[in-house]
């Protein structure tokens, strides 16, 4: 425990921490219930978030985060910082491998292609920078579904329409899936989106930091048999992957 207290800031934090875990908007009661403290222990905490325009209060009486926390965040985007060390990476796995390579990020619950490099080679794959993939059918959504917390994992897929439709058994098998990458540190599988691809995707940064987005490789049929395999891929993926978190690692103790 660390001998510096703050009483106040620690309600108000766990305050916005629990509205965004359970992202539907809630009573001072229901807060309460949720914080394990009493009504009367949060209520002048609630007002001077909602002065301060943290907390949006609705007309039925129900707080819910409102957008400054995400303004503040833009200005010094830690996204920004993660991409200036990820590009020479991703152009060195790119000339290495001869295909294209994107990362992207955890969105609304979606993926987000926030960069990409493309293949040096006459015939690759072309993913465009802010495009939106679904969480539950693609490698990348499920490395980042791997690396959640259980909490949050669950959360994210019942807002997941294409989850929603699966049958238990499916969902069942995609649980199965989920728990392999995390034991693997990578996901490698056909794309369920686009036919004759196959997507390598690994975890890039730490997702308690919010510094946290997946690299991938979308290739078509290989050529080559190193290529064909996969191996040779996820070595050149990983090696880069490794590269960047010991960079960011390095940026984060200056």
């Amino acid at each position: 425990m660390s001998k510096y207290l703050a009483p106040a800031l620690d309600k108000g934090l766990d305050i916005m921490e629990y509205l965004s875990e359970v992202a539907i908007p809630q009573s001072q009661i229901e807060i309460s219930q949720g914080l394990g403290k009493s009504p009367n222990e949060i209520y002048r905490m609630l007002v001077c978030l909602e002065e301060r325009g943290y907390l949006i209060k609705s007309l039925s009486g129900k707080y819910s985060l409102s957008l400054k926390l995400y303004h503040l965040s833009h200005r010094h985007s830690p996204i920004d910082g993660l991409l200036r060390v990820a590009k020479p990476y991703m152009e060195k796995l790119s000339q290495e491998t001869k295909q294209s390579c994107h990362m992207s990020i955890l969105y609304h619950g979606k993926i987000m292609i926030v960069a990409q490099i493309k293949s040096p080679g006459p015939v690759s794959l072309s993913i465009e920078e802010g495009s939106l993939f679904p969480i539950s059918k693609t490698t990348s959504g499920r490395v980042i579904l791997a690396h959640v917390t259980d909490k949050r994992r669950e959360q994210i897929l019942s807002e997941d329409e294409d989850y929603i439709e699966l049958t238990e058994k499916k969902k069942e098998d995609l649980e199965k899936r989920i728990s392999a990458v995390k034991i693997r540190g990578y996901e490698l599988d056909n794309s369920e989106i686009t036919r004759g691809v196959t997507d390598i995707a690994v975890p890039i940064g730490d997702i308690d930091t919010g510094v946290f987005s997946v690299l991938a490789i979308s290739s078509l049929t290989s050529i080559s048999e190193k290529n064909k395999s996969g191996e040779f891929l996820i070595e050149k993926i990983q090696e880069a992957a490794k590269g960047i978190n010991k960079s960011l690692s390095v940026l984060g103790k200056q």
